[in-house]
Formats: C-alpha cells, sequence, structure tokens
C-alpha cells in the first residue's frame, strides 16, 4: 500500500482538495436529518420539550414561511453536497489516471530493460496483463477506493456525532447493531479475498492464451486444432468463471444480511423511541430524524465492505505488477561503464570470443570453449548444422545473454563492462523472420533515429533494390505496415530490414540467415549491395546457404558448441571435414533439383 500511494505522492495537492471536498459533503449528509428534526418540532408537531437551535433565531414563526426556509436550506445543503461529491470523484479520478499512466510508464521502460532470458520464460499476454488489466484494478483504488473509504468513515463519524448529541440511548440501540455487522463482513472478507487472486490469474492465462493462439491462427488452422484449442480456451475460461462465482455467491448474501440487520436495528429504534415518546423523554423530531440517520448509518458500512472488495483486488493485482517491476534483469549493468570509441566512417573494431563456455540452463552447454578473433573490418561467416551455436555466439555478442565461463571483447574492452545500450549502438542486425511494427515505412526503417534524413533513406532502399516497390506506392514512404507487416510478402519485409540496417550505418553488421528468406534473383542484388555495405565493417555472417558466404574473409564451423574448423572456403574444402560434408550434401541436393 504504501507502494501504490507514493504514485499519488506528486499529486497530493489533488488530494488534499479532493479530501476537503468530501469533508464537505460528508457534513451535507448530516444536516438533511437535523433540518427535517427542526421542521417537525417546530412546525408539523409543536413539541414544548424541544432543544433550541442555532437556526431558531433565523426562522419565522409563521409555519408555511418556516417550511419554506427550512426546504431552501435544505436544497442549498443538496446542492452544495452534489457539487462537493463531483469535485472530489473527478479530482480522485484524475489522481487515478495520472498515477496510472506513471506507472505504466515506469512497467514499459522496466520491461524494456530485462534480459531477453525473461521473456523466454514469461508468456507475452502475461506481460500484457500485468501492464493493462492489473494497473486498471490499481486505478480503482485510487479512483474509488482509499478516498471513498476516508469519505465513508467520515460519514460514519458525522452520523454518530449528531445521533449522541441527539440522544445517547437511541445512539447505543443503532450501535448494538455493529458487532453483528462486523462479525457479517468479516466472513464476506475470507470469502472474496482468494477469489480476487484466483480471478487475476485466471485473467492471465484466458489474455496469455489468446495472444497465443491468434498469433499462431494459420498453424491452428492448418493442423485442423481448432476444437482442442477450443477445449484449452474452456478450461482456462471456466476458471475464470469459477472464481467469479464465489465472489458473486458472496455478493449475494451479505448485502441482504446487512439490510436485515438494519432493519432490525430501525425496528428496535421504533419501539424504543415510540415508548420514550410516550413518556415525554423525546420529541417526534427527533424519532424521524433518527430514522433518517439509522438508513445512512448502514449505508456507508455497505460501501466499506464494497471498497474493502476493490482494496483486496487491487492488492492481489498490486502484488503481480510490483513482481513485475522489482524483476532484476539478469544482465547487470557496470557500476562504472566503458565507452567505445567515437564511430568514425570506415573505421571498425575487433571482436574476439575467448574461452567462451555458455548454458541457457544449468551445466547444458550451448558453447564450449569456442575461442576466435575477427579483425577490424573482416567479414567472417558462421556456417554449421541446426542447433550447432551459431545464433547463440550473436545473441551473447549483443549481450541478451551473459557468459558463465571465458570472456567477450570489442575493440579490446570486456562486454560486460560496456552499457548494453551502447554496445548495441554499434551492431545493426538482419534476422531470418524480420520483425516489422505498426505505422509506415519510414518509421520502420528509421526505427526512431531521427538522425536519419530523407536522402538516407530513399538511398538505403535504392541499394537494396526496395525503392522502386517503394515508389509505386501511392503513400511512398508514409505507407502504412501493418502488424507484424501483415500485407507485404516475406522478401519485401526482408528487404526494408536490409534498408533499415544500411541506414544506420553501423559499425558492426550481423546477418543472421537474412537471404534466406528471399528468391534467388533478389538474393542475387542483395549480394551486390551488401558488398558495399560489408566494407570497412566488422561483419558476421550466419548462413545455411554456403553459396551465400563463400567470399567471406574466413569461415567458422560450428558443430555441437564447439569451433571445429576456421579458415576460407578453398581451405576447408581442402580440409575435406565437416565444412566439406556439409558443402557435399548441398551440392547433392543442388543436382537432385536440377535432375528433377
Amino acid at each position: 500500500m504504501r507502494r501504490l500511494l507514493a504514485y499519488a505522492r506528486p499529486y497530493w495537492r489533488s488530494v488534499v482538495a479532493a479530501l476537503v471536498l468530501m469533508l464537505i459533503a460528508s457534513a451535507g449528509q448530516v444536516m438533511g436529518p437535523l433540518l427535517t428534526k427542526i421542521a417537525v418540532d417546530r412546525y408539523l408537531a409543536p413539541a414544548a420539550n424541544r432543544t433550541p437551535t442555532y437556526l431558531d433565531p433565523y426562522l419565522s414563526n409563521d409555519p408555511w414561511t418556516g417550511l419554506t426556509q427550512i426546504a431552501l436550506i435544505f436544497l442549498a445543503v443538496m446542492i452544495a453536497g452534489m457539487i462537493a461529491q463531483f469535485g472530489e470523484g473527478y479530482l480522485m479520478m484524475l489522481v487515478g489516471q495520472r498515477a496510472m499512466f506513471d506507472l505504466r510508464r515506469q512497467l514499459m521502460a522496466h520491461l524494456q530493460r530485462l534480459d531477453i532470458a525473461y521473456f523466454d520464460r514469461n508468456p507475452v499476454g502475461r506481460l500484457v496483463t500485468r501492464v493493462t488489466t492489473d494497473v486498471n484494478a490499481l486505478n480503482e483504488l485510487f479512483s474509488s477506493g482509499l478516498v471513498a473509504i476516508v469519505g465513508d468513515i467520515l460519514v460514519l463519524s458525522f452520523l454518530i456525532f449528531a445521533m449522541l448529541r441527539l440522544s445517547v440511548g437511541m445512539t447505543l440501540l443503532i450501535l448494538a447493531a455493529m458487532p453483528f455487522v462486523i462479525g457479517v463482513t468479516y466472513l464476506f472478507r475470507k470469502a472474496v479475498q482468494s477469489s480476487y487472486r484466483q480471478i487475476r490469474t485466471a485473467v492471465a492465462r484466458i489474455n496469455a492464451f489468446l495472444q497465443e493462439h491468434i498469433t499462431g491462427m494459420s498453424v491452428v488452422q492448418l493442423f485442423n486444432r481448432e476444437a482442442a484449442a477450443r477445449n484449452q480456451f474452456d478450461d482456462a475460461n471456466r476458471a475464470h468463471m469459477e472464481a467469479y462465482k464465489q465472489a458473486i455467491n458472496a455478493y449475494g448474501w451479505f448485502y441482504p444480511v446487512v439490510e436485515f440487520l438494519g432493519m432490525v436495528a430501525l425496528a428496535a429504534l421504533l419501539a424504543y423511541g415510540g415508548w420514550r415518546i410516550e413518556r415525554g423523554e423525546l420529541t417526534l423530531g427527533v424519532l424521524v430524524a433518527f430514522f433518517q440517520y439509522g438508513l445512512r448509518f448502514f449505508r456507508p458500512i455497505q460501501d466499506l465492505s464494497e471498497k474493502y472488495n476493490i482494496v483486496q483486488a487491487a492488492m492481489a493485482a498490486g502484488e503481480r505488477v510490483f513482481q513485475l517491476a522489482d524483476q532484476q534483469p539478469g544482465i547487470a549493468q557496470p557500476e562504472t561503464g566503458l565507452g567505445l570509441p567515437p564511430a568514425r566512417h570506415g573505421q571498425s573494431m575487433s571482436i574476439e570470443f575467448d574461452n567462451v563456455w555458455f548454458a541457457y540452463k544449468d551445466q547444458d552447454w550451448v558453447l564450449r570453449d569456442v575461442s576466435f578473433r575477427i579483425e577490424p573490418g573482416e567479414t567472417v561467416a558462421v556456417v554449421g548444422h541446426t542447433g550447432a551455436g551459431k545464433t547463440t555466439l550473436t545473441n551473447l555478442l549483443l549481450r541478451f545473454y551473459d557468459i558463465q565461463k571465458g570472456t567477450i571483447r570489442v575493440g579490446g574492452i570486456d562486454i560486460r563492462r560496456l552499457d548494453p545500450l551502447e554496445l548495441r549502438r554499434r551492431f545493426a542486425v538482419v534476422l531470418q523472420d524480420p520483425f516489422l511494427f505498426t505505422g509506415d515505412l519510414a518509421q520502420n526503417i528509421r526505427l526512431g533515429t531521427k538522425t536519419i534524413t530523407e536522402n538516407q533513406l530513399r538511398d538505403a532502399t535504392r541499394r537494396v533494390n526496395l525503392l522502386d516497390f517503394v515508389d509505386s506506392l501511392p503513400d511512398k514512404f508514409a505507407h502504412k505496415v501493418r502488424e507484424r507487416g501483415a500485407g507485404l510478402s516475406t522478401g519485401q519485409k526482408q528487404l526494408i530490414s536490409f534498408a533499415r540496417a544500411l541506414a544506420h550505418d553501423p559499425q558492426f553488421l550481423i546477418l543472421d540467415e537474412a537471404t534466406s528468406s528471399v528468391d534467388t534473383e533478389t538474393e542475387q542484388r542483395i549480394r551486390e549491395a551488401l558488398n558495399q555495405l560489408l566494407e570497412g565493417r566488422t561483419s558476421i555472417v550466419i548462413a545455411h546457404r554456403l553459396s551465400t558466404i563463400q567470399r567471406a574473409d574466413r569461415i567458422l564451423v560450428m558443430h555441437k558448441g564447439e569451433l571445429r574448423e576456421i579458415g576460407t572456403h578453398q581451405q576447408l574444402l581442402a580440409h575435406r571435414g565437416i565444412y566439406w560434408k556439409l558443402y557435399q550434401l548441398q551440392y547433392k541436393d543442388q543436382e537432385i533439383g536440377k535432375s528433377r
């Protein structure tokens, strides 16, 4: 709760103003019955033993005039209470929205600092639930939870004070019902406490399932998995329904029981009040006022229980939100980070792997004692069977994961002493599966880098043979791109990712199966453009097609997590080792394809 309230601290002026308005609205709740008492005892059923009030000097002795005056005062109190309630509600909704804006912004920034391994372990739908549904539950805490609880307590305090001033005995009679109400509320709280946690967990499961299956809808339909997917969704949906049914059941019996206890208290009040009026110890106006106070007294108690549920839901959501916020990145920031030399066109730096060991889990080594050095400006290709550790090399170089043993150096500096942002800024990566964001073509190439000019944008697309396609579009670079590039071919998306790399003019270039998704003609044109891109840059090219890396300065051959061979294309063929076998397999496949 302290952590949640800290988000409202910057807006304390609005909170204080809301509390003042709430005080006014609470006082208005007390004024109505008092005005009714004055009207009854002074004009409707005049009583000789009535107590004088502060309004007596200002009220007319004429009944009709006096009743009109009281009615106008009552109307003014109601209008003031309405304005105060509106102002308090508006201010607290505003505070809630601003606090949740700050919290969502903090969560988004925190998610971007977390390492890739965290996203490997946690489904996207679950994380989306934390930032959306759970944060919305916290918003209710600010807008209609905490301050409303304070308001209900204020109303109860004012009501008890006013009733004690009128009659201590009748006040104690109403308060006699409180132990029963508190007992019922305690049982209600226990009933709903666990259900809210189950509801949040079920919502996260539903969101995770929907995100995964909507993203993979083509696979679901291709393998006729619709029925199985529906059954799985039914299980998650049923768990959500059952959790809600527990809360609904608790709500179902709680309000009628509190209402029943309130009516019993009012019945006892009627009997006791009538007996005291008969004995001349009480006026009719006091009894009428107590009836109104009694009706108002149990309403805040019911509201308190409902607000308590909001608090419980917020606590359940807050547990998960702060669990995410407290998650420490696996990639530690260096305390005194070193900086790489300024990037200059035509200059690059070396990359060195020194006895590197790495495992994603425990001692299941993906890389074993890997050592090699890439000289400045050198283009090195990495080949090997699937699972040999090729992509893992680049993931470690970009410090998406930290190694368990050994050292990786860039420009002679251990990358663990570099700020990951500074390190990754020097690299451009083209992946096998290009990722495009919702927006337009220019935004997907620039990716927020404002220094890329329009001319650089056109030059990059021209050099990867994409400019003709862009110019053929009605909106040119402003052409809208849908989620993940829907509507564009795989080759077009790959060319956009090439243009993105070219436009950023990096010192280091990584191509991870970058030409595997384009046709042979497009691949040939890209290869010609890459000759300019690779010049003067330290580059790593991962490829299955050996024809694409024959011009590399050196080729690294990975096999079962170990670096088994290093050399040029001709040297490795002459060695007749693993690379030669890979080349023979691909050559045979090509020959079979031609013969068919």
